[in-house]
């Protein structure tokens, strides 16, 4: 019966320790961005030069 009671005790501990960081992320901003990613699968990426030069070598190679 003892090790319930030490299981509750726990298990309370670790939930307000899960409140505290979800307080401490709403006040620090975390969830301010709304918008951003709803949209964001239909911004256009831009292609590095680096990411060229490899598709370059790449089709190169076929030819």
């Amino acid at each position: 019966m003892s090790v319930l009671f030490i299981l509750i005790i726990v298990s309370l501990l670790v939930a307000s320790g899960f409140l505290v960081a979800f307080i401490w992320s709403v006040k620090n901003g975390q969830y301010e961005d709304g918008y951003t990613p709803s949209v964001r699968m239909l911004f256009d990426e831009k292609i590095t030069t680096k990411e060229n030069e490899i598709k370059n070598n790449k089709s190169n190679h076929k030819t």
